[in-house]
């Protein structure tokens, strides 16, 4: 097997049994849903942390993936993208429940940290629709380092506690939500 084809059955093994388990999943667990050994897994990631940063990233580069088909859309103005881009999780994260990333913040405050730094990379698309928006009329002039911190804060909300958990939303519905009402604020009218 590829090294890359092995790094990949790991990270999708991970991302199952974070959703099942939580970051209390143990390399030890992972050895076993893939039926191989800890040492194997370790030839590629030298330890939990790492894979878990692995997987943030995996998580973030195909929500860029998506950010881009997002632009591709025909007919969709700079309104319903920014919509899209600021309210949509990866498709192939969709099944996964990011509800119980709000531990990350505690309990492995580094990939907190790093989750942290790869939303706001993200943020640059989002930046550039906003700006087309504004520039077409369609979002009235808002500061945008305003409007960004809004947005990062309603989200880091979901880390601070289990609002999410507790009250049955879903990661998906709760940023979607975020999205819809920030950007209906800002329409032209």
């Amino acid at each position: 097997m590829e090294r890359d084809d092995l790094r990949i059955r790991i990270l999708d093994s991970a991302a199952d049994l974070f959703n099942s388990k939580g970051i209390k999943f143990t390399m030890d667990d992972l050895a076993h849903s893939l039926g191989m050994s800890k040492k194997t897994i370790y030839t590629v990631f030298p330890d939990k942390k790492s894979l878990m940063i692995d997987t943030i990233d995996r998580f973030f580069d195909a929500a860029m993936e998506d950010e881009l088909k997002v632009a591709a859309t025909p007919g969709a103005g700079p309104v319903e993208k920014l919509r899209l881009v600021l309210g949509t999780i990866p498709k192939r994260y969709e099944i996964y429940d990011l509800r119980k990333l709000y531990v990350l913040k505690e309990k492995y405050p580094m990939v907190y940290k790093h989750w942290k730094k790869r939303r706001e990379e993200y943020w640059q698309g989002a930046e550039s629709l906003l700006r087309q928006g504004m520039d077409e009329g369609l979002i009235r002039p808002v500061m945008i380092p305003v409007f960004r911190s809004m947005f990062q804060a309603s989200i880091e909300q979901f880390f601070q506690k289990d609002i999410l958990v507790k009250n049955d939303i879903s990661y998906k519905d709760a940023v979607a939500e975020v999205a819809m009402i920030l950007v209906d604020g800002i329409i032209a009218r």
